[in-house]
């Protein structure tokens, strides 16, 4: 009895370990054909004109996509700047404040939704309170409209790794006589710090490639334009317009700023890896 259990054991785990390797190479597979189809037509796009020059109009040749990438990161790096406080306050207090406040658990509960709400529906809300009130779109929306996509990933990173802290070294701080928001921003959030950029990270991976906040805040910009309160070229919408279109050297920038956003995504994923691998060692 005892040795056809646990054959039947070793059976049932060999047969999940086997259906496991095949569904992770069934994903590899399907991952590195993607990598493959976007790089092979995405990097012969790059050159000198398409980083220098801006978007052609409908029907010209050459051109480049300058100016949506140049409006990409002023708004990233806005919306950058604006959720890594607010996501990172937010954590630390819910980590280390309001622990079972029912303010703290209605507000976990507002950054779960946040964190499963469609971007679509995000950009839509954006577009009700900034752009049909001042009856234009505009950079500035675009970064309020990235901001809410970026602020509940760095909330519940930051919340997540101040929850790895041990409690012995809250304790040793608050013997040595510090006061609680000195242990928590000086000593618990120092200790995580690594993970906590990581987070940032990752928030700044996942709105660098959304299009439908864009589409109702920022639109776009065939120009040049630096100009925060004007419609702003970005790349999400200038590769959705160019790859729909009927140009081929439009559906051939639209391929370069696709690889060139996988290739962002990919560096910052493997940036974070490390720092996170190497905080984990230390």
């Amino acid at each position: 009895m005892g040795l056809t259990l646990y054959r039947r054991r070793k059976f049932v785990n060999a047969l999940g370990l086997a259906l496991s390797g095949v569904a992770m190479a069934i994903g590899l597979a399907a991952l590195l054909w993607i990598l493959w189809t976007l790089f092979r037509n995405g990097l012969s796009a790059f050159g000198a004109d398409f980083f220098l020059r801006s978007t052609p109009a409908p029907g010209s040749a050459g051109g480049g996509l300058a100016n949506a990438i140049v409006g990409s990161l002023m708004m990233v790096a806005a919306a950058t700047l604006v959720s890594t406080p607010i996501g990172i306050l937010a954590g630390v207090y819910l980590a280390e404040f309001g622990a079972r406040s029912k303010f703290a658990a209605a507000t976990r509960f507002v950054t779960d939704i946040m964190l499963s709400a469609p971007s679509i529906v995000i950009g839509l809300f954006v577009y009700a309170i900034a752009v049909a009130t001042v009856k234009h779109f505009s950079g500035w929306a675009g970064t309020l409209a990235l901001s809410l996509i970026a602020v509940p990933v760095v909330v519940r990173t930051t919340e997540n790794m101040l929850a790895l802290v041990p409690g012995s070294l809250r304790e040793a701080a608050f013997a040595l006589g510090a006061p609680r928001w000195k242990v928590s921003l000086a000593v618990t959030l120092r200790a995580v710090r690594g993970g906590v950029v990581t987070g940032v990270l990752l928030a700044v991976a996942r709105i660098i490639g959304e299009t439908a906040p864009l589409l109702f805040t920022a639109l776009n910009n065939q120009f040049y334009n630096t100009d925060m309160s004007k419609p702003m070229a970005n790349l999400p919408v200038v590769i959705y317009n160019f790859a729909m279109s009927p140009y081929e050297d439009w559906q051939r920038l639209a391929w370069g700023g696709a690889a060139l956003i996988a290739v962002i995504v990919l560096g910052i994923n493997v940036l974070a890896r490390v720092m996170f691998r190497d905080k984990v060692r230390a």
